[in-house]
C-alpha cells in the first residue's frame, strides 16, 4: 500500500458503496486504483495529466471523477458512509464557511449546463455562475459545510466568494440527510446548532425556532442596537451559551482537515460541479478516517 493510499478498513467500508456497473458495457475495473489516484490528485493538486502511472491512465481517473461528481454519485456515497457511523452520538452541529482561492486555470468555463455522454446528470449538479467570484484578491470561492461533533462534514454548498454566509443557512441545512441504519426518515435536524455572528439573521432565527432546533448564534453589534433602539417592538434578547459556543471550533478544525487536501484549498477544478465533487470526495475521506 502506497503511501496515503486508502488502507484495507477504510477500503472495506467504502467498496461495498461503490457503483456496481456503468450500464452498458462492461464492469468498472480497478476501482481501488483509481479511487487512490483521485485521492492523490486530492492531497496533492498536481495537474490530472502529471499523476504517476502506478494509477494507470491518467484519463480513466480524470474521467471517472467528473463522472461520479455530474451524477451525485460522491453524494450517495458520502451519505452511505454517514449512515454506518449514525449511531455514535455527538448530533450536536456546527455550521461556518472558508474562502478558497481559485486557480486561473479555473475559470472561463462556458455558463451552459455540463453533460457527460451516456448519463443523465442531475440539474441541481450544475450551475450557470460556476460558483467562481471576484474580489481583491482575484478568483474566489467560498464552501458552506455542516459538521457534526466529531469534526466531519455533514454536507456541503458551494458557491461564489462574494456570496455572504447568512443567506446560505437554510440551504446548507438542508442539505443534510444522514440516514438510519435501522430504517425511517434520515436525520435532518440536530439537537443543537452553533455558529458565528455572521449567521445572526431573523430569517435565520425564525427557520431554526419553526424547526425547534436549539441554537446558539452571537447577535451582530449592529443588530443589537436596532433591537434597543426600536424598544418593545424590537423584540426579546437572543439568548446566548458561552459553553455551547465554545464547541464551535469543531467546525474550525474540520474546515482546517479539509484544506489539508490541496485541491481543496486551491480550486483548481473548472466546473462548480466537480470542485463539488472534490469538496464531497474529501468529506468522505473524512469520514472513513
Amino acid at each position: 500500500m502506497g503511501r496515503g493510499n486508502l488502507c484495507d478498513t477504510a477500503w472495506a467500508r467504502l467498496e461495498r458503496n461503490l457503483p456496481k456497473n456503468v450500464g452498458r458495457g462492461g464492469r468498472w475495473k480497478n476501482h481501488r486504483t483509481v479511487i487512490n489516484g483521485i485521492l492523490f490528485r486530492q492531497r496533492t493538486g498536481i495537474p490530472w495529466r502529471d499523476l504517476p502511472a502506478r494509477f494507470g491512465k491518467w484519463k480513466t481517473v480524470h474521467d471517472r471523477h467528473r463522472r461520479w461528481s455530474a451524477d451525485g454519485t460522491w453524494d450517495r456515497i458520502l451519505r452511505a458512509v454517514q449512515a454506518d457511523t449514525d449511531a455514535e452520538g455527538r448530533i450536536d452541529w456546527s455550521v461556518d464557511s472558508t474562502v478558497c482561492r481559485a486557480h486561473q486555470h479555473a475559470a472561463g468555463a462556458h455558463h451552459r449546463a455540463a453533460r457527460i455522454p451516456g448519463r443523465r446528470c442531475r440539474p441541481s449538479q450544475h450551475r450557470s455562475d460556476e460558483a467562481v467570484g471576484r474580489s481583491r484578491g482575484g478568483f474566489t470561492t467560498k464552501i458552506h459545510l455542516v459538521s457534526d461533533g466529531w469534526c466531519r462534514p455533514l454536507a456541503i454548498l458551494i458557491t461564489p466568494g462574494q456570496w455572504g454566509d447568512a443567506p446560505q443557512l437554510i440551504s446548507v441545512l438542508d442539505r443534510v440527510r444522514v440516514p438510519r441504519p435501522a430504517g425511517g426518515h434520515p436525520r435532518t435536524r440536530p439537537d443543537h446548532l452553533c455558529g458565528d455572528k455572521a449567521y445572526s439573521s431573523r430569517r435565520n432565527r425564525h427557520y431554526l425556532r419553526r424547526r425547534q432546533i436549539r441554537h446558539t448564534i452571537p447577535e451582530r453589534r449592529d443588530q443589537r442596537a436596532n433591537r434597543q433602539r426600536r424598544g418593545s417592538r424590537g423584540g426579546r434578547p437572543t439568548s446566548f451559551d458561552p459553553a455551547s459556543y465554545s464547541r464551535r471550533n469543531e467546525v474550525e478544525r474540520t474546515i482546517n482537515a479539509l484544506k489539508g487536501f490541496r485541491a481543496v484549498a486551491t480550486r483548481y477544478d473548472k466546473r462548480a460541479y466537480v470542485f463539488h465533487g472534490t469538496v464531497t470526495l474529501a468529506a468522505i475521506r473524512l469520514w472513513l478516517g
